[in-house]
């Protein structure tokens, strides 16, 4: 083992879906940053494209996860691909006695089926070809939950546990799958929260850091569970959020 390389991915195709900010762009950036040839995938094109330049050596490529036969297609149009990050979300902040059946099937859709959609289309492929790294994103919300963010947390549950099943079931032809659970970042979907500065302070304070992630400090994650620094990880939860879930953040008593 050269240990000098183990973060290296020059020679591997990753597709990053929803790399057109936030999580996604610095996942782009950090992936070519280690040799990979990216594919900027997002439903913004402009966007893809603004990351796609930014990186310099990227292909960007409009890609809407809800609409299945794009899915499919682009699964064919893009050929050998050893590693799928995908970051879209959406979240409606909502207590569920105010949620309506259209706000619960855009969550559901976007950050459920359309997984379910990725990793089948995707997935295929690479247990075909006997190799793959998937790496979807779940949430800290998957295990610890707050007024409004009901159906959002059932998403990111069950997003965990069909990486689960993925990983068990591909993991025989060689393919990893793995998830990544952040904690409070600052990024477009937390715009809300970020508007509201008692609100931003009381998440803030709640982790062990005592602070908001950026972006790319999620990054490393995504190059760690693509690389072969995790070859033998799977039906994993990565989580990056600050000691979201490791601390009870309530009160600090005195000395």
């Amino acid at each position: 083992m050269d240990y000098s390389r183990l973060f290296r991915l020059d020679g591997k195709r990753v597709v990053v879906v929803g790399a057109g900010s936030g999580i996604g762009r610095e996942s782009a950036r950090a992936l070519a940053a280690q040799g990979a040839e990216v594919v900027c995938g997002d439903r913004d094109l402009a966007a893809a494209t603004e990351t796609a330049e930014l990186i310099g050596d990227a292909r960007p490529y409009r890609l809407d996860v809800l609409d299945a036969d794009a899915v499919d297609a682009a699964a064919d149009d893009l050929g050998e691909v050893d590693g799928l990050v995908l970051t879209a979300a959406t979240n409606v902040r909502k207590r569920l006695l105010d949620y309506t059946r259209e706000d619960f099937d855009k969550v559901m859709s976007l950050n459920l089926r359309a997984s379910f959609d990725v990793f089948r289309a995707f997935g295929g492929p690479m247990t075909r070809r006997g190799r793959g790294s998937i790496i979807g994103f779940s949430s800290i919300r998957a295990s610890t939950v707050e007024p409004g963010q009901g159906v959002y947390a059932a998403t990111k549950a069950g997003l965990v546990q069909l990486v689960r099943t993925a990983a068990a079931e591909f993991g025989p032809a060689g393919v990893r799958v793995n998830a990544i659970a952040p904690g409070v970042v600052e990024t477009p979907l937390t715009a809300q929260i970020k508007a509201s500065p008692e609100w931003y302070r009381a998440y803030a304070a709640k982790g062990a850091l005592g602070r908001w992630a950026l972006p790319q400090e999620l990054a490393g994650a995504v190059v760690y569970l693509a690389s072969d620094a995790s070859s033998f990880v799977t039906g994993s939860v990565l989580a990056v959020d600050g000691g979201w879930t490791a601390v009870d953040g309530r009160f600090d008593p005195p000395n």
